[in-house]
């Protein structure tokens, strides 16, 4: 009975570790996504990324350190930077959108003007060979015919 007892023991502790070391990868990843969306780095937000608790990342020592120094790295990175820098990044590049934009559509005008005349000496030449009496299917049969 005591084999059995240590056997389950043994199956519960195995089942414990592979847990948490599921839970402490699934915080690690949580807390490299944030860093690439440039979202701010708390215990809170990890918590909400990783589905995991806060007691879970205040007991991993090695998750709380590296939470904690980034959480401090990215609030100095924030006061360092001014408000306005924010601003003139978007206003740039809401410029630039704005630009290619209407290069886009100039060039989608130039397209429809092209097409447009194309479609315009299409018809006329339909039209003259039709007044001369040529069929332009039935014309293409001969030209295969006689190469």
């Amino acid at each position: 009975m005591t084999d059995s007892r240590d056997r389950r023991i043994t199956a519960l502790n195995q089942a414990a570790k592979a847990k948490s070391k599921n839970k402490t990868r699934d915080a690690d990843q949580a807390i490299r996504r944030l860093v690439k969306r440039g979202e701010p780095i708390n215990f809170q937000a990890v918590q909400r990324e990783a589905g995991v608790s806060h007691a879970f990342l205040y007991n991993h020592p090695e998750l709380r350190k590296r939470i904690e120094h980034l959480r401090g790295t990215r609030q100095m990175i924030s006061a360092e930077q001014p408000a306005d820098a924010d601003n003139t990044i978007v206003n740039t590049l809401t410029r630039q959108i704005a630009d290619l934009k209407k290069q886009h559509r100039q060039q989608l005008q130039a397209l429809r003007d092209a097409l447009e005349r194309a479609h315009g000496e299409n018809l006329d030449l339909r039209r003259e060979l039709a007044r001369r009496g040529i069929h332009p299917s039935s014309n293409v049969a001969s030209i295969a015919t006689t190469s």
